[in-house]
Formats: structure tokens, sequence, C-alpha cells
């Protein structure tokens, strides 16, 4: 699996039409998990779900990019896509492209998907036109040409026939009021369009609520290809990432085969090396670790030299590589790796009682319990927060446990404690290795570049003094 993500990286690096196409399309889709765990909370808008057609619109194009690539992953995972065809085509054909954000601002719904809707929809903005071709039409049948309509708040719409006329009245017309001059009259069909014209708009937004919740009862059954065109879409992002990457900061692909030597030649740490001044590059450094004749580091030099970020670093690009990422390093030889361990920095825990030593230990005891042949661990600084002669004798037999281990895990050990040299003459498989660092008269140059042998010296009041200490 890890290789088959490398291989995409590498060919999207070299595909760049290809993966910027991807990254746009899948951009304008947008965050489609989340979208599809609305649905069934019935918590989503209809501009959101306007955004769920346009994400499958998005999901068709990806698929169709991925399936015409030459990668096996990109097209495996393309097969994995959805584009809900008959949802997407459903929603497309019946909300509005500029729907409003809530439900109850009505106009929702496209003309032509409910006759009912439509025929209010009309009433509520050509009421006048209406009336005008009803009495056009009344007129013509009763032979009336003085016929006309007329509104009040006592009974609402009438026709209005002058007295002259009264005796065209068809039957069915309802006599309601008479005047000196004339007679008022209503018929059903203007009753019926009064009830609908006075409640056209609350009609309007039942039938939009309806037809909504219909296709929101339908989307749900969508829900699960939403959800996994998601999960394939975050996939492809992510491998777009890994070979932006690679291009934008010089990464190169990494080796991972199932021996147990680690190789890193001019590794850098990917964060740091992103925070430089202008102007100012990363020293890099060569990393070497296996299980037979170098398999613990101890790594000593002055505070400030950059002790912490060469483990880091180590501990980074080989996570890193798991992921299926390029790596920053000019060459990476990365044995496959269940467990990376790390104790590094200083944390108390006051509410469970737990001074920053007593963390120290028990996250140490966890890492010897836990640890295997294929681990990789960290330790920064073990011992520091008792005594110096507690710490030593502590440090010391860490080393001592994990090189006496049968597992022999792969161990980068910094300290302070410049005793722990001593162990490279008594044990094999331990080495030391010391951060270079340079003085000219009184203050003291860092220049972060690892070699072979330990330091004799921190340089403490050297960095105190740095750090304005009088």
């Amino acid at each position: 699996r890890i290789e088959e993500r490398l291989a995409a990286v590498e060919y999207l690096v070299k595909e760049t039409t290809l993966r910027n196409e991807l990254v746009l399309h899948i951009k304008q889709a947008g965050d489609v998990e989340r979208l599809a765990a609305k649905v069934p909370l019935k918590k989503i808008n209809p501009r959101e779900v306007l955004q769920v057609a346009r994400g499958l619109q998005q999901t068709e194009t990806i698929k169709a990019l991925s399936v015409s690539s030459s990668n096996a992953y990109l097209v495996r995972l393309a097969d994995s896509l959805n584009p809900c065809r008959y949802i997407l085509e459903k929603i497309i054909s019946q909300i509005n492209e500029n729907p409003p954000a809530a439900i109850n601002k009505g106009g929702l719904i496209r003309t032509g998907i409910n006759a009912e809707l439509d025929e209010l929809r009309d009433i509520a903005s050509g009421g006048k036109n209406y009336l005008l071709e009803l009495q056009q039409r009344e007129s013509e049948a009763t032979g009336i040409n003085s016929l006309k309509i007329g509104y009040n708040n006592v009974f609402g719409y009438y026709l209005e026939v002058t007295n002259l006329h009264k005796n065209k009245v068809p039957e069915s017309w309802i006599r309601k009021q008479t005047l000196t001059n004339a007679e008022r009259y209503i018929t059903p069909e203007l009753k019926v369009y009064e009830e609908k014209i006075l409640g056209a708009e609350d009609s309007i937004l039942q039938i939009e609520q309806h037809l909504f919740q219909e296709l929101l009862n339908e989307l749900q059954d969508f829900i699960s290809p939403m959800q996994v065109n998601g999960q394939v879409m975050a996939v492809i992002d992510c491998l777009c990432c890994f070979a932006n990457n690679a291009l934008q900061f010089n990464y190169k692909r990494p080796q991972i085969h199932e021996g147990d030597e680690l190789s890193l030649t001019a590794s850098r740490h990917p964060v740091i090396e992103r925070n430089l001044p202008p102007g100012e590059s990363y020293i890099s450094n060569d990393i070497l670790l296996n299980s037979s004749n170098q398999q613990i580091i101890i790594l000593t030099g002055p505070n400030m030299s950059g002790k912490s970020a060469i483990l880091r670093q180590t501990a980074l690009i080989t996570l890193m590589a798991h992921m299926g990422s390029f790596v920053p390093a000019a060459s990476a030889s990365i044995p496959l790796t269940d467990k990376i361990f790390t104790r590094v920095g200083a944390s108390d825990n006051l509410s469970g009682g737990e001074s920053t030593f007593m963390v120290e230990m028990n996250e140490t005891a966890s890492i010897i319990n836990n640890l295997s042949a294929r681990s990789l661990i960290i330790l920064d600084e073990i011992g520091r927060g008792t005594s110096t002669y507690d710490g030593i004798s502590i440090a010391w037999s860490i080393a001592e446990f994990l090189n006496r281990s049968p597992h022999k895990p792969k161990t980068l050990f910094a300290t302070h404690y410049h005793e722990l040299n001593e162990l490279e003459e008594r044990s094999s498989g331990i080495k030391n290795f010391h951060v270079t660092n340079k003085e000219q008269g009184n203050k003291i140059i860092f220049l972060r570049k690892l070699a072979p042998g330990g330091s004799t010296h921190s340089f403490g009041i050297h960095v105190a003094r740095m750090a304005g200490m009088p």
C-alpha cells in the first residue's frame, strides 16, 4: 500500500496538468462528507443541497480524469467514485440556481416542477392579469359589456353588474349586495381564486417545503456513496498535495524495505526549513541506524545546537514515508516501522498528581514495555528532571537495556550527560555522535552538522549569556 501511494505521488509529480485539474475540481466539490452528514439530521439548507449536486458533478469529472490516467492506484480509486446520476439530475432540475439560504424564504423550487406551485406563483405575482382575463371571459359569456371586478373587506372579490344588465346574470352567480344602480355577485370560480390569492404565499411556502423534504428523503438513500466519494476525493487530494510538496520543497521518493537499516542522506526538518529567515538554508545531516553495528546513537552537543531537530526530523521523515509522501532528504532508505516512540520535551500532570519527572518516567516505561524489532525510538535528555547522579544512572541503564534487548530497536538518544560517551567502548551497536560548533573568543557558533564522536561541553553558560542573563 505504501509503495502504491508513493508510485501515485511520483506519477502526479510528472503529470502537472492532471494534478492541477484534480486539485481544481476537488476544491470546487466542497466538503462532501460534512454535507452528507447533515442530510439525515435534516439540517441541510437549499444552498447546501445545490452544493451537493455540484460536488457530484465534480465527482463525475474527477472520476473521468482519474480513469484516463495510467496509474493503477488512481484508476482503482476512481472506480469507487459514484456521481449518483439520479439524485444529481433531480437536484439540478428541481432547485433554482441561486436558492435562498433558508427554506422559509421561498423561491427555491424551479418553475415547471409542480403545476399547482406554478399556478400559485402566477397568482401571487400576476393577480391583476388573472382578474382581467376572468372579467373579459365572463363579459363575453354573458354579454354584459359593463361588467367589472372589485374587492372589499366584507366579502372579498365580486362581480359588479349595472341594473341595465342584471337580467343577463347567470343563475350560478350568487348575489351578495344590492346598490342603487348595480348589484354585486360572486361566483364559485372567483371565490376559489380569492382563497388562492389570499393564501398564495403560505401555500407556495408549504408546497416548496413539502417538495424539498421529499428531495431530502430521496437524498438519504445516497448518503453512503456520497461519504465514499468524500473519502476517495480526500485520498486523491492528499496525493496531489504530496506531489505539490515534493516539487515545491524538493522532496525525494524514499525507498521502503523490509530490512532493518535506516539510512537518510542530507535529511532536513520539514517544518524548521520552511520557517528559516530569508537567504538562510537548512543544514542537512546524514543518519544511519541498523541493528548490527549502529543500533543506538548517543547524541551530545551544546544547548541550542540542533540535537532535538535531528531527532525529530528522523521521526518525521519515517512517518512521512509511511504515509506515502516524498521526504525532505537527498535519499532515504527506510525500513518498515510499526511504532515510533518519542520522549521529547517537558510537561507535568499536576491534576493527576504527577511531576515532570514522573510523567517522563511513565512515558519511558511505556516505551520500554511496548517496543519491537521494527520500532524507532527517540529519546531527548532522559533523566534531566532529577539529580545528576540519579539522572545519569537512569539514562545509562535505559541505553544498556535497549542495546541488550533481543528486539534491537533503532534508537536516537540525545543527552547532556557526557558520561554516556563511555557506552561506545563498553557495548557494540552504540555509537557516539555530536553536533559541531565553533568557538570564537567568548562566543560560540553552532554549525549544526552531525559528526562522529562524543562532545565534552554543553556550553550552557554561553547559551545563558545569549539569552541575556547578566
